[in-house]
C-alpha cells in the first residue's frame, strides 16, 4: 500500500533531524580526538587539514575494505 506524500514527508524530515544529529554527534567526537592530538595548538590552513582528513579517511577505508559516505567528498576538496 502506497503512503500518502505528507507521511513521507514527515519521515523524510525526522530522518534528516536524525542525520543532523548524528553528524553533529560524530563532529563533536572527531574535534575532541583533533584537539587530544594537538592539532588545537598548530595553524593550519583549511584546506591543508581537510586534505590530511581525507588522506586519513581514504587510509582507513583502504585497510578496511570500506567505501566513502554517499555524499563524502571526494579527492582534494578545497575551503576559502
Amino acid at each position: 500500500m502506497k503512503k500518502p506524500v505528507i507521511k513521507l514527508r514527515d519521515e523524510i524530515a525526522r530522518l534528516q533531524e536524525q542525520l543532523k544529529q548524528a553528524e553533529t554527534k560524530e563532529a563533536g567526537r572527531i574535534g575532541r580526538l583533533a584537539l587530544r592530538a594537538g592539532l588545537g595548538d598548530v595553524e593550519v590552513e583549511d584546506s591543508d587539514l581537510i586534505k590530511a582528513f581525507e588522506e586519513l579517511s581514504a587510509r582507513f577505508r583502504k585497510a578496511t575494505g570500506a567505501k566513502a559516505a554517499p555524499g563524502a567528498p571526494q579527492g582534494n576538496t578545497e575551503t576559502d
